[in-house]
């Protein structure tokens, strides 16, 4: 920012540069009339001593510089040698007039006068000294004329000396002051563009958060800016974005929170009320960015609410927020999509083990009621299946399998491969024994295109026979069962599966 702060300052300089030389060039041109006035006065006789002459002389020289320093300014409005030149013009016109006996005393402090206004304190001191060696050089020339008209000085070096001295003690108090004038200056407007700088940082970062917050308002469906310092709302979607007062000792929502909490879901709203409590939201954003929470619009389905911290305090808690609102019901709808895969076995589309053991972790925190079942079944010849026939003959003996347990149970419970041929159903019914047999039924009439015949052993514990029991003592219980089932199957048809 400072290289920004010196750039800055160096185009005023030059800006103003071009100004002033505008400003002396009609100064210069303003001094043709001097000529005239003088030679009004020597008619009158009050420049006794002056010719008409030199009053001629004085307008041709003034011209012929005010013609020089214009071209210069044409063509170099901004170098300093124009301003340079304007100066020394004017130091020009003053030696001419001195020689000419035309009495000017404290005419030659105009030039270093006018050159402050150039802000430069090098070319200050440059016109002080000129002027100053200009002004010497023209009253040494006239000292012998003056000397002679006032019998007090001896000699002309006498007069000389007279005069310069108060001329000296003028340009020395001239110079410190003017100098002190023109550093003054040059640190104003030094500081001058440095806050300039600040303000436009300051307006560009404001301008940036404004963009940001116009394009926050196209994405969100809500955006309300929260300002803590002087407690208002605005909504950014409003047109008028008009600010609304909120009165923290009485109001804990913000109108705009008023509003959506009418859509929100029932069993939610509680939630939504404690999530939205603005007299809370600097609390619990201390030291944090961004929190956020997802509700049901009971219209629109789902919609994610956030509080984005913009600036922060000094206590590391946030000033001002913006609140927003989207709608992700869509993005839920996939979450949820991806879950269900996650949770459903790829080949019978049931449910898999890692849904099973969830829905045990459930069962666990729970008091199992009076109709809760537990069913252990596998599927008889699995691997005999696979390495007679194929593995696709394995695959449709499961998928059979599957099919058969869907149709019998998924009424009253729900199923799990949880194996290879392997399942778990969790199932409320009064009735398990018929269950068991109807899938049983179901899967005597199935055939397939690898296989002809389906057989499974099926297990089960339920909680009307087993009182008191947890679930993990039910599914051991069921898994007993389904053995015995499967010792049963194996000795009707002549297997014995421990010599084997």
């Amino acid at each position: 920012m400072q290289d920004d702060t010196n750039m800055a300052f160096k185009a005023f300089i030059v800006e103003n540069r071009i100004k002033v030389n505008r400003y002396l060039n009609k100064i210069l041109w303003s001094f043709v009339i001097t000529g005239p006035a003088i030679a009004l006065g020597v008619k009158a006789g009050i420049f006794p001593d002056i010719s008409y002459f030199m009053c001629f002389s004085i307008s041709l020289i003034v011209i012929l510089l005010s013609l020089v320093h214009l071209i210069l300014l044409k063509n170099h409005s901004d170098a300093s040698f124009t301003s340079v030149f304007a100066l020394i013009a004017l130091d020009i016109l003053l030696v001419h007039m001195t020689l000419g006996h035309v009495s000017i005393n404290l005419t030659w402090f105009l030039v270093p006068l006018l050159s402050i206004l150039f802000c430069d304190d090098r070319l200050y001191l440059f016109a002080l000294i000129v002027n100053f060696v200009m002004m010497s050089a023209a009253n040494w020339f006239v000292a012998p004329y003056y000397s002679a008209l006032n019998h007090s000085f001896e000699n002309p070096l006498a007069y000389f000396l007279d005069v310069m001295g108060g001329y000296a003690i003028e340009t020395l108090i001239m110079g410190i002051s003017g100098y002190m004038i023109v550093r003054i200056s040059m640190d104003y407007y030094k500081r001058l563009f440095a806050q300039t700088e600040l303000i436009k940082e300051k307006e560009k970062s404001e301008q940036e958060k404004l963009d940001i917050l116009d394009s926050m308002a196209e994405i969100y469906d809500n955006v309300n800016l929260i300002s803590f310092v002087d407690n208002t709302e605005m909504s950014l979607r409003d047109e008028k974005q008009q600010k609304h007062g909120i009165d923290m000792n009485t109001q804990t929502h913000t109108l705009m929170n008023q509003r959506i909490k009418k859509q929100v879901m029932g069993d939610q709203l509680d939630d939504f009320l404690t999530f939205t409590n603005i007299t809370t939201v600097r609390d619990r954003m201390e030291n944090k960015k961004i929190i956020s929470a997802d509700f049901i619009d009971v219209i629109k389905g789902w919609f994610r609410a956030q509080y984005i911290t913009v600036e922060k305090g000094a206590d590391d808690k946030p000033d001002m927020v913006i609140y927003t609102t989207r709608n992700v019901d869509e993005e839920k709808r996939r979450e949820e999509h991806l879950y269900n895969l996650s949770m459903t076995d790829e080949l019978t589309r049931l449910h898999n083990r890692r849904s099973y053991e969830e829905d045990l972790d459930q069962l666990r925190k729970h008091i199992l009621t009076d109709d809760f079942v537990l069913f252990s079944i596998d599927v008889n010849g699995l691997k005999t299946i696979n390495d007679t026939l194929g593995h696709k003959a394995g695959d449709e003996l499961i998928k059979g399998a599957s099919d058969c347990l869907d149709l019998s149970i998924r009424q009253n419970g729900k199923i799990y491969r949880t194996g290879g041929d392997e399942f778990m159903a969790i199932v409320h019914t009064d009735k398990p024994e018929e269950i068991r047999k109807h899938i049983m039924e179901m899967a005597s009439k199935w055939h397939g295109t690898y296989c002809d015949e389906l057989s499974m052993s099926i297990g089960y514990a339920g909680i009307a026979d087993h009182k008191d029991s947890t679930v993990d003592e039910l599914e051991h219980i069921a898994d007993s069962d389904m053995y015995n089932e499967k010792e049963k199957y194996y000795s009707s048809i002549g297997h014995d599966r421990r010599r084997h």
